[in-house]
């Protein structure tokens, strides 16, 4: 198999394991008939503070984990092909960040869903690239702008039931990741002019790698990818769960 093909479908193994586990979740609760909504983040409270940690796994039915689902594999796998080794400290920090903020910041009540994670991935690869000025990585941006443009809307709270505060948390940490990390991971090549000697004794350097073609960088989906994170209303032990 070729090299580059390996490495490709490589880069799809983390996200692809972490959906994985958002279904085993979801199946598990339809199992037992027992919703795990207490285990999101419950903003302010000592029970909702492990929510940051669970509630990522967590979703309020089908619809949204598919939701969520395809944008995490995804961005995910862009996010290990063009970071490589950065990507895990890149992923640990949004999903670390993003729930704290939602936990300081959030409504009360209880926050569910992995779009925080979404939202980080998705604008802390849009920043990065732009920081980096690295050709490939400026096309990753770009693809990003195209596919999960509309996606800027979701920090507004403009729907009742979605969770605003987690698609802001998870964006600002992506965003504060882009800054914290831009001198790690891949840089941009610098051009020939750049490596021009400031003199004639200067012996002639050798011609500097020019950025590789964008092309793998440009890979795309047809698919049109809506991203949902939604909030449950914090309840009375002896009422019954109520739906969004």
């Amino acid at each position: 198999m070729d090299r580059e093909l390996k490495v490709i479908m490589y880069s799809f193994i983390p996200a692809t394991f972490f959906v994985l586990v958002m279904w085993l979740v979801r199946y598990m609760e339809h199992l037992s008939g027992y919703g795990f909504d207490e285990f999101g983040v419950l903003p302010r409270t000592l029970n909702g503070l492990s929510g940051i940690l669970t509630s990522p796994f967590i979703h309020g039915d089908l619809e949204h984990l598919i939701s969520n689902s395809i944008p995490i594999i995804l961005l995910g796998a862009a996010l290990v092909y063009f970071y490589k080794e950065l990507s895990l400290k890149v992923f640990l920090f949004i999903f670390f960040l993003s729930g704290t903020g939602l936990w300081l910041g959030g409504r009360n009540v209880y926050h569910i869903g992995a779009s925080g994670l979404v939202y980080g991935m998705a604008f802390f690869l849009f920043v990065s690239g732009i920081l980096r000025k690295d050709t490939r990585l400026l096309a990753i941006s770009l693809l990003v702008v195209f596919l999960y443009g509309s996606m800027i809307w979701g920090v507004f709270p403009l729907w009742k039931g979605i969770s605003w505060e987690a698609h802001l948390f998870g964006s600002l940490a992506g965003i504060l990741s882009a800054f914290l990390f831009r001198s790690e991971g891949p840089q941009r090549p610098p051009y020939t002019w750049e490596l021009e000697p400031e003199s004639d004794d200067v012996a002639t350097q050798e011609d500097p790698v020019i950025p590789g073609d964008s092309t793998d960088a440009s890979r795309t989906t047809d698919d049109q990818v809506n991203v949902n994170y939604i909030y449950k209303e914090k309840k009375p032990p002896e009422n019954e769960p109520e739906k969004d």
